[in-house]
């Protein structure tokens, strides 16, 4: 979910068909593959909404999945002819739970309005990822009601055939046992196996989706014993072998566990969605540009093909996770959270997207930056490491310091490039305000690009909320905490 020069003339048209290869159009249009893209807004200068809209147009992008309805990003996609899922995030489950007026409320003012607006709205997700582990339970009895309120409500609005209440889910609501692992062998959660099964044959019962997150790099980063080859769609791996199929990738072999999930559950037609795929590019020593772009390269041109799954062979609807980095969101499931994003902070393409030898990524046209700045750590302060340790991490408490952290892109900075990094980063979140660029003296401000090496210290853009950063600091982040110690 995540931020991130159109040529002109000739350019602008080899690049726009290019674009259009890279994401292909919908069956209706083509039979090609149905591929969207995640569009995250946790960052603290996000890119004028309109601006983004015209980029997505502009690389054949006709679809997307957001995590709210917030009014500022939808409206700017009408007119657009881009389709969106709209969403209602999990803190909101409980009162559209217990209170089916709430969910009539949620569609008046974030489906009906907007369809008036000329939103081509599709889906309404419930929540986000409700039966992940990490959350102790706390959705377990309220996603199903709350789903089902919101497809009533969709229902006697008139929307009902046209618009279906979905539940985004992480693949770690099914599994095969660690005995048998193999697809054949998978099964919805036990803890949660009877929920499923009426969840599904109630999204079943009204012609709507399975939305399924699968994650090839979480599979590596989760387990060092993981074969690294097995993420990627170039055959450079040893098959597994399961019921006469065989699998050369894990997204393919994680789908169809599902896929046996889904006939153990009784629906073994139910169409699916990939709510989120996707590989990111900083922040792990396997989150990198150059395993994201080896990923996108196999999987798009998967999805050109048309080639599906052993078990679902055809034309598939995957939305790719994300758009743009989002330098706010939480660090806790891991720092390469941050660096999703098809695109950089300022909507640049980080790589170049290759199908069929011609597809290059268009960023997004107009963005303005703050002035060429920046922080840096000033070596003659005296008494310079006095408070040195509380400074930098005093910074990366209320900045985003994850490209520092081991095997990311700005690891090998020396001693003083850790601390210019942290000082910088801190100077541009908030909007360069002098007084963010002091720490009792310890920091500077140049003119000279403190950029080393292969480590970008980026100059932040100029917010489209209008809103300046306030000098608030937040409460210190214990899991960057540890981390920048060890870096002075």
């Amino acid at each position: 979910m995540a931020p991130h020069p159109a040529a002109v003339a000739a350019a602008a048209v080899s690049l726009a068909i290019a674009a259009a290869a890279l994401f292909p159009r919908p069956a209706s249009a083509s039979g090609a593959a149905a591929v969207g893209v995640n569009w995250g807004t946790m960052m603290s200068h996000p890119i004028n909404p309109p601006a983004v809209v015209e980029m997505l147009r502009a690389n054949g992008v006709d679809r997307v999945k957001l995590f709210d309805a917030d009014p500022w990003t939808v409206a700017a996609l009408a007119g657009s002819g881009v389709q969106a899922m709209l969403a209602a995030p999990n803190d909101q489950l409980a009162s559209l739970a217990h209170d089916p007026r709430r969910a009539r409320e949620w569609v008046r003012h974030n489906v009906t309005a907007n369809l008036d607006a000329g939103v081509d709205v599709r889906y309404v997700a419930v929540g986000n990822e409700p039966f992940l582990k990490s959350y102790n339970g706390s959705f377990i009895n309220i996603t199903f009601p709350a789903l089902k309120n919101m497809q009533r409500a969709l229902n006697e609005a008139g929307f009902g055939q046209r618009i279906k209440a979905v539940v985004p889910l992480n693949a770690d609501v099914y599994s095969s046992p660690a005995n048998q692992p193999v697809p054949s062998a998978g099964s919805f959660r036990a803890d949660i196996n009877s929920l499923m099964v009426d969840i599904v044959n109630f999204l079943h019962m009204n012609d709507a989706p399975f939305v399924v997150n699968i994650y090839p790099f979480l599979s590596l980063y989760q387990n060092p014993n993981f074969p690294l080859n097995f993420s990627f769609f170039d055959g450079r791996t040893k098959p597994v072998y399961d019921e006469g199929m065989v699998y050369s990738n894990v997204f393919d072999a994680n789908f169809d566990t599902l896929v046996w999930s889904l006939r153990k559950a009784g629906v073994p037609d139910m169409k699916i969605i990939v709510g989120e795929v996707g590989w990111p590019t900083d922040g792990d020593k396997n989150a990198n540009v150059k395993y994201a772009q080896r990923f996108y390269n196999g999987f798009l041109k998967k999805m050109a093909k048309n080639v599906g799954t052993p078990l679902r062979p055809g034309r598939m609807e995957v939305y790719l996770f994300a758009l743009i980095d989002e330098n706010q969101k939480s660090v806790l499931p891991g720092r390469f959270e941050r660096h999703w994003g098809l695109f950089t902070y300022d909507g640049k393409p980080k790589f170049f997207m290759d199908v069929g030898g011609n597809g290059q990524l268009i960023g997004v046209k107009g963005v303005q930056y703050l002035p060429a700045q920046w922080c840096v750590f000033n070596k003659d302060a005296k008494d310079k490491y006095k408070d040195l340790p509380a400074s930098v991490n005093y910074a990366c408490s209320n900045a985003d310091c994850t490209p520092l952290g081991y095997g990311s892109s700005c690891n090998g900075l020396s001693h003083d490039g850790n601390i210019s990094y942290a000082f910088n980063i801190y100077f541009q979140t908030m909007d360069q305000d002098v007084r963010a660029c002091s720490f009792g003296g310890l920091a500077e401000i140049t003119t000279t690009n403190a950029s080393q090496g292969g480590c970008l210290f980026p100059v932040q853009i100029l917010s489209a909320s209008g809103n300046v950063v306030p000098l608030i600091f937040l409460p210190m982040s214990l899991v960057l905490l540890v981390s920048v110690f060890t870096l002075i």
